[in-house]
């Protein structure tokens, strides 16, 4: 039997893709789930876990090898990863139960700049797997996994979850907090900006 490109996504809300942003780092991240074994998809396919533990461990050999998995803003229907549609690259890929979960940096590049931005304005994010494999009434075998990409939604307001975005904003504060210690422009900005608050809350 021939195998088969094999494009499988998952939505917004069964993704449940979250932005997270590392303490004392600048560095923006996606997470959630990546793929789902022993469940029809909405392609009528079944993966088994052992197919999905499988690519796992690709992911994570690639990993520790130092070759990058990186995955488009929305997929194509080929094999192929057109580095000038580059959004991100995964840096994480483990196992919860029968599903693969991950996480993947957001690139500097046009594609993960756009992605980025759909996200810190609120668009829901999905995502879509790529690979090969055998398909046999409806069970997929030897599957080739190559990457996940990003596919971007816009849902009708609480139909999803709220991204996380609080370390984000954290980074901010802190980033702020280190310039009011070192830098004596910014102490006095702050202190002015303070008394300016102040009288006004006086005046009330």
């Amino acid at each position: 039997m021939s195998q088969l490109i094999l494009v499988e996504s998952i939505s917004p809300k069964d993704a449940g893709i979250i932005m997270e942003s590392p303490e004392g780092s600048r560095d923006l991240f996606m997470s959630g789930l990546f793929m789902a074994s022993n469940v029809k998809n909405g392609n009528s396919r079944v993966y088994p876990r052992e197919e999905i533990e499988n690519a796992v461990k690709f992911v994570n050999g690639c990993i520790e090898e130092g070759r990058s998995i990186c995955g488009e803003l929305n997929h194509p229907n080929n094999l192929s990863i057109d580095l000038e549609r580059v959004s991100h690259v995964i840096t994480e890929m483990w196992m919860e139960g029968d599903n693969a979960m991950g996480k993947a940096k957001i690139l500097n590049t046009p594609m993960g700049n756009i992605l980025r931005t759909l996200m810190e304005s609120g668009v829901k994010v999905g995502v879509s797997s790529r690979g090969s494999g055998e398909v046999m009434e409806g069970v997929v075998r030897d599957f080739q996994f190559v990457t996940v990409d990003a596919v971007a939604t816009p849902s009708a307001p609480g139909a999803y979850p709220n991204l996380v975005r609080e370390s984000l904003e954290n980074q901010k504060v802190i980033t702020l907090a280190e310039a009011v210690c070192h830098d004596k422009t910014a102490q006095k900005f702050l202190a002015k900006e303070l008394r300016a608050f102040i009288d006004t809350m006086l005046k009330r």
